[in-house]
């Protein structure tokens, strides 16, 4: 199998291709990065990753790699609602039109299967919890709205052209390689980062806002089986497993890691940011029963463990 990652050099991204490339049923990873969030360090090209620099939304560049692969994972994107208020264009444009440029590139050359990461976000508004695939999605952030149109092409193109597409909502994804230098960092980096420096945690808001926490393994292992397996859906499909946490209850299970009290300071809500989020997990466990996910508590621990290793450079790879 010849498997295309676009955003290859992003968190997930990288993690993907260190499960693919140990794989002996994975004959070619191909990692398409424009390197504008990406780092060239994630990615262990001594392991047989190649990588082409580019964008998605450049054709001459996206066409050929993906008419030479079997499977596309669709990673790209400009994921941030802060980036997404300051530039809802851009943020449609990579989000949404590139999408469409991966999807109409795999219908006109390879007629490879596509699995595309779309986002919990794309819930908004809709307070029902657990959020099934089959409620409203209300959007309250550009970023939301450009991956509810994504899938929505992902869709459609299954419909009309036969496209073999599986579409994954992601919920904050947290693990390994995701990097907290910058200043749309997610909570979890920005968290463990903070902590290990001794300096305070900025929560937004009273901290008593939810999320569905997801460990990097375990979206990589789903996101394996949907390749081995050409996994397809006729929905968007939630990919986490259900398990709701507040700020302030991820906080006090990240000072169980460190075996250690921290200090937070509460600073204003950000603009866009759903209040709660939880995913139902039935349609997830249908297709993949045996799923395992990682604990929160084990997951944090391995992220802490990765950024201590960073700071005495035992967690860099050679390219």
């Amino acid at each position: 199998m010849r498997v295309l990652i676009t955003g290859g050099a992003g968190f997930i991204g990288s993690n993907l291709c260190r499960a693919l490339s140990a794989m002996p049923e994975c004959e070619r990873v191909v990692v398409l990065d424009d390197f504008s969030t990406g780092r060239r360090e994630n990615l262990d090209t001594r392991h047989g990753v190649e990588v082409v620099e580019g964008s998605i939304l450049d054709p001459i560049v996206l066409e050929p790699v993906v008419a030479d692969a079997d499977a596309v994972v669709h990673l790209a994107a400009r994921a941030s609602v802060p980036r997404s208020l300051e530039d809802p264009l851009a943020t449609h444009e990579v989000n949404a039109t590139g999408t469409l440029r991966v999807l109409d590139a795999a219908r006109r050359t390879s007629g490879a299967h596509v699995v595309v990461a779309s986002s919990s976000s794309v819930y908004g508004a809709n307070r029902n919890l657990p959020a099934r695939e089959d409620t409203v999605a209300l959007p309250i952030s550009p970023y939301a709205a450009s991956k509810l149109a994504a899938e929505a092409y992902a869709l459609a193109y299954a419909r009309s052209f036969g496209t073999q597409v599986a579409v994954f909502r992601f919920f904050n994804v947290f693990g390994p390689l995701q990097r907290a230098d910058h200043a749309y960092a997610a909570v979890v980096p920005a968290f463990v980062s903070a902590a290990l420096a001794g300096e305070p945690l900025a929560v937004h808001g009273d901290g008593r806002q939810t999320r569905d926490f997801t460990y990097v393994d375990s979206v990589v292992d789903i996101l394996v089986t949907s390749l081995l397996e050409a996994t397809t859906t006729a929905t968007a499909v939630n990919l986490a497993f259900g398990v709701r946490c507040s700020l302030l209850e991820l906080v006090a299970t990240l000072e169980e890691v460190l075996e250690r009290p921290v200090t937070r300071h509460h600073v204003d809500p950000r603009p866009g940011d759903v209040r709660d989020s939880q995913a139902d997990q039935t349609r997830l466990r249908a297709l993949f029963p045996e799923a395992r996910p990682v604990a929160l508590v084990d997951g944090l621990r391995a992220t802490v463990a990765w950024f201590r290793s960073e700071s005495t450079g035992a967690g860099r790879i050679a390219g």
